[in-house]
C-alpha cells in the first residue's frame, strides 16, 4: 500500500501518470512540462493563466521551473516497479489507492492484486489469467461464454454452446489443458528439430567460415608468391636486357675498331700518296733537264697497300654488319630462361606432347609434326595394329603423363564433332567401350553445336557457359587427382574439373570427325 500511495503522490493530476520532465509554477505544484505547457496554451485565449490544481491566477503566463530532484525520485520508482510500469492495469478493487494487478479473473472480469486475490481464492473456483484488459479473446464471440474446449477439425478454440448447440455439434473436442499440453509437445518435437538444424546450421557456418579463412589466407600467400615472381622476372628481364645489350655493344665495339684500324691505315697511305704527289708536281715544275733526270724514278704510280689494308683496299670492312641473328637467340635464349624458370616455381611443366601414328584410327590424319589431328573423308588404309583404334575416330599420344602437374592448350578449328581429353593407355581398341567418355579409363570434354558437355563413364554433364574462344587449356595434377579444362578467352574462364584417384598414366586422347581438327600448342 505505501507503494501506492507513494505512487499517488508521484502522478501528474493532469494525466494521472507519472511525472515525465517534471516542472512546477511559484504556487508550488508539479506537473509533467508537456501537460502544464498544453494547459497553459489553452487559457492563452483569455488572457488569464491559472494553476490547474489551485486555480492561482497569474496576469503573465508563469515562468517554468525544472525539479531535478522529483525526476530522479520518479526514474526510482519506476525502476523498482517494473510490473506496473509494464501491464499498467491495476487491482479493480483498489479504488482510493490503485495497487497492480497480479491475476484476472475471466468469470468476473476483473483484475486482482495480491490481497484482493487471496480473498478471491477462498471464495471461488475460477480461471485466473495474466492481468488484462480485455477479454475479448478469452470469451466466445458468439455466445459470450468462456472458451473452454478445442476443435482440432475447425482449429478453433470454442465453449460449452458451440459444441453442444452451435457450429461445432457433434465435434471431436478437447478441454483446452489437453490440447494446449499436446500442442506444447508437438512445439516441443518442433523446438528439438529447430535446434538439432540450428546446431548443424551453426556448424556448417563454423566450416564455411574457417573454409572462407582459409581462401582469404591461401590468396594472401598467392598474391604474395605472385608478386615475388613478377619480381623476379623483373630482375631475369633486366638481365636479359644487359645481355642482349651488351652482345651488341660487343658486336658494335669489334666491328667499329676494325673499321677504325682501317680508317687508320688508309689514312696513312693517303697521307703518303699525297707528299709524293705533292713530290712530284714540283719536279714536274723544274726546268733544269739535268736535275730532273737524276732525281730517282717517281714516274712509278703505286696501286699497292693492299698489304697494309689487308688485301682488299677496306673494301671488306665496308660489308662489315652486326650480326642481328646472334643478338635475337640471345634475346630468346634468356626469354626461354625466364618461362622456364616461372614454369619450375609454379609447379607446373608443358609436356612436349606427340601424337602416335599407330594408334590413329582409319579416318583420321596427323600432321607431319604430329601436332595435328583431323578427321578426314577418305580410308587413310593404315595397317591393322593392336593399338589403333578401329570403332571411333581417335588417336592417343605417344608418351603417358604419371606424376607431376603439367599444362598445355589445344586448338579446335570448330568444325564437325571433338571430344579431347585424357586416358589409360588400357582403354579398349574396339566396341562401344573404345570410345572417349564412355569408359571409366577416360576423361573429356565435348564440344559440338555450339555447347560443351564433360563426359565420364558415359555419364555426360553439360555445361552452362557457351563456346566463346577455339583455344582451350588443359591442366593435369596427377597426385591430387585433377584434371581442369579452361576456356582461353580474355578472361580465361574455368569450364570443369574431374577429380578421380588415377592409377595409370594419362595419354593425350582426341576424338575427331566430319572435318574436325585439333592442334596440339605446347
Amino acid at each position: 500500500m505505501a507503494s501506492a500511495e507513494l505512487r499517488d503522490e508521484l502522478n501528474c493530476s493532469i494525466c494521472l501518470s507519472l511525472y515525465t520532465d517534471p516542472v512546477s509554477l511559484r504556487c508550488g505544484h508539479f506537473f509533467c512540462r508537456s501537460c502544464i505547457v498544453s494547459a497553459l496554451d489553452a487559457q492563452e485565449a483569455a488572457g488569464v493563466y491559472s494553476c490547474p490544481d489551485c486555480r492561482a491566477q497569474y496576469p503573465e503566463r508563469p515562468a517554468l521551473e525544472k525539479n531535478h530532484k522529483l525526476e530522479n525520485i520518479v526514474e526510482r520508482f519506476s525502476s523498482t516497479q517494473p510490473e506496473m510500469e509494464e501491464t499498467r492495469i491495476f487491482c479493480t478493487y483498489c479504488t482510493k489507492s490503485p495497487a497492480p494487478a497480479v491475476r484476472t479473473c475471466l468469470q468476473c472480469e476483473t483484475s486482482l492484486c495480491h490481497k484482493h486475490l487471496t480473498a478471491h481464492n477462498k471464495s471461488v473456483n475460477h480461471n485466473l489469467i495474466e492481468p488484462t484488459l480485455t477479454f475479448k479473446g478469452q470469451k466466445c464471440s458468439t455466445h459470450n461464454e468462456l472458451l473452454k474446449y478445442y476443435c482440432p477439425r475447425d482449429d478453433a478454440c470454442i465453449c460449452v454452446s458451440c459444441w453442444v448447440a452451435g457450429d461445432h455439434k457433434g465435434h471431436d473436442v478437447e478441454l483446452l489443458d489437453v490440447a494446449t499440453e499436446r500442442r506444447k509437445k508437438k512445439m516441443r518435437k518442433c523446438l528439438d528439430d529447430l535446434s538439432l538444424q540450428k546446431v548443424k546450421s551453426h556448424t556448417r557456418i563454423q566450416n564455411l567460415q574457417d573454409h572462407k579463412r582459409k581462401i582469404q589466407e591461401k590468396a594472401s600467400d598467392k598474391r604474395k608468391n605472385i608478386s615475388k615472381i613478377f619480381m623476379d622476372i623483373k630482375k631475369q628481364l633486366e638481365m636479359a636486357e644487359k645481355k642482349a645489350l651488351s652482345e651488341v655493344s660487343r658486336q658494335e665495339e669489334k666491328i667499329v675498331s676494325q673499321i677504325s684500324h682501317l680508317i687508320q691505315k688508309l689514312e696513312i697511305q693517303e697521307n703518303k700518296l699525297s707528299r709524293k704527289m705533292g713530290h712530284m708536281e714540283e719536279m714536274c715544275g723544274v726546268t733544269d733537264p739535268i736535275t730532273l733526270l737524276q732525281e730517282s724514278d717517281i714516274t712509278e704510280c703505286s696501286h699497292g697497300g693492299e698489304e697494309d689494308t689487308g688485301g682488299d683496299g677496306g673494301e671488306v670492312s665496308s660489308e662489315e654488319d652486326l650480326d642481328e641473328v646472334l643478338i635475337s637467340l640471345t634475346l630468346h635464349q634468356s626469354m626461354r630462361d625466364i618461362v622456364t624458370n616461372v614454369t619450375s616455381q609454379l609447379g607446373v611443366h608443358v609436356p612436349d606432347i606427340l601424337l602416335d601414328v599407330d594408334t590413329a584410327h582409319r579416318w583420321v590424319t596427323l600432321s607431319e609434326d604430329l601436332k595435328t589431328a583431323t578427321g578426314s573423308e577418305e580410308n587413310q588404309k593404315k595397317p591393322e595394329s593392336s593399338g589403333r583404334f578401329m570403332t571411333y575416330s581417335q588417336v592417343l599420344s605417344r608418351c603417358g603423363l604419371s606424376s607431376g602437374g603439367h599444362y598445355w592448350e589445344v586448338e579446335w578449328n570448330q568444325k564437325g564433332i571433338c571430344f579431347i581429353g585424357l586416358c589409360y593407355p588400357s582403354i579398349e581398341r574396339k566396341g562401344k567401350q573404345s570410345g572417349i567418355g564412355d569408359n571409366d579409363k577416360s576423361w573429356c570434354l565435348h564440344m559440338y553445336n555450339g555447347k560443351y558437355d564433360a563426359l565420364h563413364n558415359s555419364v555426360p554433364l553439360t555445361l552452362s557457359v557457351k563456346p566463346m574462344c577455339p583455344t582451350l587449356g588443359l591442366f593435369l595434377d596427377y597426385e591430387a587427382g585433377r584434371l581442369s579444362f579452361y576456356e582461353l578467352c580474355d578472361p580465361i574462364r574455368h569450364l570443369h574439373t574431374f577429380t578421380a584417384s588415377f592409377t595409370e598414366p594419362l595419354h593425350v586422347l582426341f576424338y575427331v570427325t566430319d572435318e574436325a581438327s585439333v592442334t596440339i600448342r605446347s
